[in-house]
């Protein structure tokens, strides 16, 4: 396969009359511009909101009016303490934890019966739980809201972290993982009398720490997003999470015109935790899409 790009390489600098080096070069430069006009497409409406994030009303309607403001502490502040946004990313910080916890807990066992037990009809039931991939989720809201209205759950905790503790995603990703590990750690495991928890503590689990690392990154941002259950199953304001509560803040009207300014400061605020911990943890998230794409 080398030979034929090196060929190909070959025929097309032959054609233009440039060298293969030449070639390559050429070839890296444009993937490079297209890179970086991809991240600048990206990064553009994040930092107009940065900027917007440090004025006094935040209106932008010329080039002119992106140049950064001196209200930024003021509008933090005011998000954070005059309308409670830091009690919504707080309730957003433990709702997504205990879901990463949970969902982390689930799939490798779910993923681990599947791959190292003979269960039956167990290639099945990984179908039945990849359909649930296919069902969307506004679709499971009315029997899931009257299900935990049933359970006195509503409006608590409870109601916004258990219906999400399931993951066919995390299953899926660690069973393509776990199938990857050699079958020859497992029969020596046997051999030595390892039980079913020994295995998953000790073998499993050592084995997979990226994979399990990159698995709770994607699970935490999916929580960390959440905004239409939530704003369906939680009535009080003090209960509710960070999403929610950017539409409290496009709520504030004064003097009959939206304060974006404080919207700018609060999507901020709600972009910091998960983009913190995909910086930190790059390496691992980035192995758990290599092995979601095999």
């Amino acid at each position: 396969m080398d030979g034929v790009i090196q060929y190909t390489k070959r025929r097309i600098g032959a054609v233009i009359g440039r060298s293969p080096e030449q070639t390559e070069q050429g070839s890296n430069a444009g993937v490079h511009l297209q890179l970086w006009v991809l991240v600048l497409l990206v990064v553009f409406p994040i930092a107009v909101a940065l900027i917007v994030s440090t004025k006094q009303q935040g209106i932008v309607t010329s080039l002119g009016d992106l140049a950064p403001g001196t209200y930024a502490l003021e509008n933090y502040r005011e998000a954070i303490v005059d309308y409670n946004f830091g009690r919504f990313m707080w309730n957003s910080l433990v709702m997504s934890t205990v879901v990463v916890a949970g969902k982390l807990v689930i799939s490798v066992c779910a993923a681990m019966a599947i791959v190292y037990y003979r269960v039956p009809y167990k290639d099945l039931v990984f179908l039945f739980i990849l359909f649930t991939l296919l069902l969307p989720v506004p679709v499971r809201f009315i029997p899931l809201y009257q299900l935990i209205n049933d359970f006195g759950w509503g409006n608590s905790l409870l109601a916004i972290t258990v219906p999400y503790l399931a993951s066919a995603t995390a299953v899926f990703i660690l069973r393509q993982h776990f199938l990857s590990i050699p079958t020859s750690i497992v029969e020596t495991a046997k051999l030595d009398g390892v039980g079913p928890i020994q295995f998953m503590v000790y073998v499993l689990i050592p084995m997979s720490k990226g994979v399990l690392v990159g698995v709770s990154i994607i699970m935490f941002v999916y929580a960390w997003n959440q905004y239409l259950w939530p704003l369906v199953i939680i009535n009080s304001e003090a209960n509710q999470v960070a999403q929610v509560g950017l539409q409290l803040l496009q709520g504030d009207v004064q003097g009959g015109q939206l304060s974006w300014s404080l919207v700018m400061a609060g999507s901020m605020l709600t972009l910091i935790p998960p983009l913190v911990l995909m910086i930190i943890f790059r390496k691992p998230l980035l192995e758990t899409f290599t092995i979601q794409q095999k």
